[in-house]
């Protein structure tokens, strides 16, 4: 094992130039803990907001970006018994995944599905731990409802799209081109809106409103979703790209029996975090292994590029998952 890496650090609050190569001592791993021999980095919004100086670390997490990984465990920490040296594994991370190393709780660690590979799998821990415990542990989508996702050709997007479909709700979405609603259409969607021609409000209101409704916008779109919900539908807010502040009407949440909730993945427990992976594990990577889901690809950078991929990222001209490759 060497006793330094190389990895990517954010060198001060900025644009994606502050993204740097760097040389970092290689941790070690501790109780339930697993040191990962990074092959591929999946690269996220919350990414961009922390190099921004917006999304500070959780204590006693790396401070280096990437929250998302596939690899080789290559040490275990004491009372770690689930897997072992050599296994090859997909992961979510409390950082540090920018880097040829990294540590976990092992109960964050889930198998690579049968017949992907490990750039694929780098795809999956963030989105998908996102989507299954919004959309569904905490929004309940049930088969046959109506479900709106916003920035559908997004990773998130992408993935919700598919679960939604595959779960047998009713999915429509909104992207920003003819050729990003192409790309929800084929993953399952049966309405793909485009709001620069478009009112998701319009479209959805018509149908009967939606039963639940996933965000990431904010902004102006908060009032716009609540108006887009069916009577007793819930409104699930992950992110707020165009800011948390608006000026809403609650009267509506009693009259129509609405529900607004939310949640952000990062800050919450490793208990939490785990219960979601076990979930997953059961329910989900049955579908991955029969490759009735997959993750969509958009491109590959390699380390030294996480500039790059940061800036391909915040042109919004992507559609699915960006990738950084580490190791071979």
């Amino acid at each position: 094992m060497p006793q330094t890496m190389t990895a990517v650090e954010i060198t001060r609050p900025g644009a994606p130039d502050v993204l740097q190569l760097t040389t970092r001592t290689v941790p070690q791993p501790g109780p339930g803990e697993v040191l990962l021999k990074i092959a591929y980095a999946g690269v996220n919004r919350p990414d961009a907001l922390q190099r921004a100086g917006m999304y500070a670390p959780p204590p006693n997490a790396s401070d280096l970006p990437g929250l998302e990984a596939s690899g080789t465990i290559v040490a275990v920490g004491a009372g770690v018994s689930d897997w072992a040296e050599g296994d090859d594994v997909c992961a979510l991370l409390p950082g540090g995944g920018y880097s040829e190393y990294a540590l976990t709780p092992a109960a964050h660690c889930l198998p690579i599905p049968g017949g992907m590979g490990l750039k694929e799998a780098a795809c999956l821990p963030e989105t998908f731990f996102t989507v299954w415990s919004n959309v569904f542990q905490r929004g309940g989508l049930k088969a046959g409802e109506r479900f709106l996702v916003h920035g559908g050709s997004s990773g998130i997007g992408t993935t919700a799209i598919q679960l939604a479909r595959v779960m047998g709700a009713r999915v429509f979405a909104t992207a920003g081109s003819d050729e990003k609603c192409r790309a929800c259409l084929d993953l399952g969607a049966e309405r793909a809106i485009n709001y620069r021609a478009e009112d998701f409000v319009d479209v959805l209101r018509a149908e009967g409103g939606a039963h639940l409704i996933l965000d990431m916008v904010g902004g102006d779109y908060i009032p716009r979703n609540i108006k887009a919900l069916a009577d007793d539908g819930r409104l699930v807010q992950i992110a707020f790209l165009q800011g948390p502040k608006v000026e809403l009407n609650f009267a509506q949440l009693m009259t129509r029996r609405l529900t607004i909730t939310g949640s952000t993945l990062r800050p919450q427990s490793d208990l939490a975090k785990a219960r979601i992976a076990e979930s997953l594990r059961e329910q989900v990577w049955p579908l991955l292994d029969a490759g009735r889901i997959a993750p969509v690809m958009d491109s590959e950078f390699a380390l030294a590029e996480a500039a790059a991929a940061h800036a391909r990222m915040e042109s919004s001209g992507h559609i699915g998952k960006i990738v950084l490759k580490v190791t071979a």
